[in-house]
């Protein structure tokens, strides 16, 4: 047999005939890692509207970890995602958790942005202020590195 102009001894075929078994099971076996990893991580709309691509999640991001550039971090990672981040700012309260306020009772919303950020559902509440304008609120506690955009 010859393989790119090359003879091979009859006991190479069996190599290759392993090798080309060994890749396509590698192969199956990412595709399928892939398929359970997109499964248990579903990706999360940044739409309250999936009909209308101009919803687009409102929010704010409130940087109370006390890590310089937390916020600008965050507004990056939303952005990248789709949602729309129309204001960050700072706060000198230090809260060890982050959370997610619901500011216009539309839990979904809120609880879409908990997600996308890996904060769990029960740090999610609700302060109703409907002079805000925005679905949201995010505030980046002091355990900023168990969160998805401050991962390493």
């Amino acid at each position: 047999m010859t393989f790119f102009g090359r003879s091979i001894p009859s006991g190479g075929t069996r190599i290759l005939g392993w090798a080309a078994v060994g890749f396509g099971a590698c192969v199956v076996l990412v595709l399928l890692g892939s398929l359970l990893w997109r499964l248990l991580h579903p990706p999360v709309s940044p739409l309250t509207d999936d009909a209308d691509p101009r919803s687009a999640i409102q929010l704010e991001v409130v940087n109370s970890s006390g890590r310089k550039g937390a916020g600008k971090t965050a507004l990056e990672f939303f952005r990248k995602r789709g949602f729309d981040v129309v204001e960050i700012s700072t706060s000198n309260d230090r809260p060890r958790r982050s959370t997610v306020v619901d500011r216009v009772g539309d839990r979904q919303s809120a609880l879409k942005v908990a997600r996308v950020l890996g904060i769990a559902d029960t740090l999610v509440s609700a302060e109703i202020d409907s002079m805000r304008f925005l679905k949201a609120s995010v505030i980046l506690g002091s355990d900023l590195d168990k969160l998805e955009p401050f991962r390493d």
